[in-house]
């Protein structure tokens, strides 16, 4: 058995027995596997397995390791999770599945523009900035309600909200903040939790977990 499929099913055990702890039924959520910067054969051993949820953070990257894969394994899901530049987000709609870095007004247009051109279902999650911080991207979390609206209005699938908490603070605080967001504007999903603090995460119901170096190992690069 690769060591990855192995990271995976001792993370699936570890969600188990984290959502018993918690006492939570009906409660399933997703791993997105973050293959960024692997190669197809560190991917491979995951797909044999049957898991469906992949994360890339370039597309460029995606559209160069992703078109056969998903031609060959049809239940995947590919997801975009770094900051997508406006320029390529003709190329995003037709990789991506879904992408969790929706973080300006100027991106849904240019999204809302290919997704109706091509016709594509994609869902999206709304990027918010908890921490406001300035190097990182996200919706302030007063404008989310109107920014929410507008998205509507471009006729975008807006499935739930995304965030990044700020480095060396306490997840948490901002893991309960996302997820009084996500319920304000009553949306399904929320992507939040990593390698290092995905259980935390399921204390506030995320439903999507990106765990990339607890699956595939350090990154080289």
């Amino acid at each position: 058995m690769h060591h990855t499929e192995t990271n995976l099913i001792e993370i699936n055990n570890k969600i188990k027995n984290k959502i018993n702890s918690l006492s939570l039924d009906q409660y399933n959520p997703k791993v997105i596997a973050v293959s960024k910067t692997f190669k197809e054969r560190d991917i491979l051993p995951l797909l044999d397995y049957g898991h469906c949820d992949f994360g890339e953070n370039k597309v460029q990257e995606a559209l160069l390791k992703w078109p056969n894969l998903k031609e060959k394994y049809k239940n995947v899901k590919l997801h975009m999770l770094g900051k997508l530049q406006t320029n390529k987000a003709k190329f995003a709609v037709e990789i991506f599945d879904y992408i969790h870095s929706l973080d300006s007004l100027k991106l849904a247009n240019k999204l809302a523009n290919e997704i109706h051109k091509k016709d594509k279902k994609v869902k999206m999650f709304i990027q918010i900035n908890l921490g406001g911080e300035k190097q990182k991207s996200g919706i302030e979390p007063n404008d989310l309600e109107t920014f929410y609206t507008s998205c509507l209005s471009l006729k975008l699938d807006i499935v739930g909200t995304m965030c990044i908490p700020p480095d060396n603070q306490d997840p948490k605080y901002f893991f309960k903040e996302l997820l009084n967001l996500n319920n304000k504007i009553k949306l399904p999903e929320i992507s939040m939790g990593m390698t290092n603090d995905y259980l935390e995460a399921l204390e506030f119901r995320s439903t999507y977990l990106r765990i990339g170096t607890g699956i595939f190992g350090k990154r080289t690069n």
